[in-house]
């Protein structure tokens, strides 16, 4: 039986000011490795736009900035066996807060109408984003300053956090999502090289659109990748 691989935590140099690689490097990485999909997840957060005149920015703007990566990779992409989906890592802008979470099935469509999401708050973002159909896990929920925030807020927490330059305690992120009963999901959170195919999840189908994707991860039809 076929397995594909998906890499749902990843970054671009295009968008994400802690990455090292370009969106094409990290297409070449992962096709390299033998994914077949892989979702960009820059961040969508104030130092998003610290290296711009972030007053200046309209929200328009600021989604133009965000999906500089993602379509680099899509071009990056064409003409291959890999497809590239967006995601996000969203942080939103309040005082104190370092909280990230991957959203998935986002779309442009979404992020343009519906006004500034990084100041609004995790309970008026979740409401919205159950609206529109996505899904919201908390990235590495138990790494040094992260939170605890209510669970039915969220779809899942990312239980296996690959990067090897912090300590996500994985072990109580997957004890946590099992105690709440939510989904936990895997992933690189790659920004260079070194990070390439060390989560993600395997699936019996190649996952083609976000829709694909949604649908795996609420009927948890996929085995996670730990290296």
């Amino acid at each position: 039986m076929e397995r594909y691989l998906t890499e749902l935590h990843a970054h671009t140099r295009e968008t994400s000011r802690c990455a090292k690689d370009s969106a094409k490097i990290a297409v070449e990485n992962y096709l390299q490795a033998g994914y077949s999909t892989l979702v960009t997840t820059d961040h969508f957060s104030p130092s998003t736009f610290e290296a711009y005149k972030a007053d200046s920015l309209s929200w328009n703007d600021k989604v133009d900035i965000f999906l500089k990566g993602h379509r680099a990779a899509k071009m990056a992409a064409e003409h291959t066996d890999l497809t590239v989906l967006l995601g996000m890592e969203l942080r939103f802008s309040r005082k104190n807060n370092i909280n990230d979470y991957l959203v998935y099935g986002v779309t442009e469509e979404f992020l343009r109408k519906n006004g500034d999401l990084l100041e609004i708050r995790l309970s008026a973002f979740s409401e919205l984003a159950h609206k529109n159909g996505l899904l919201i896990f908390q990235a590495h929920p138990f790494r040094n300053g992260m939170t605890v925030v209510k669970p039915e807020y969220l779809d899942g927490y990312e239980i296996y956090n690959a990067c090897v330059r912090h300590n996500s305690r994985n072990g109580i992120a997957e004890k946590w999502a099992r105690l709440h009963k939510k989904a936990g999901t895997s992933g690189s959170d790659y920004h260079q090289t070194e990070d390439t195919a060390r989560g993600g999840i395997v699936t019996a189908q190649k996952i083609e659109s976000n829709d694909m994707l949604l649908s795996v991860l609420r009927k948890k039809e996929y085995e996670l990748i730990r290296k």
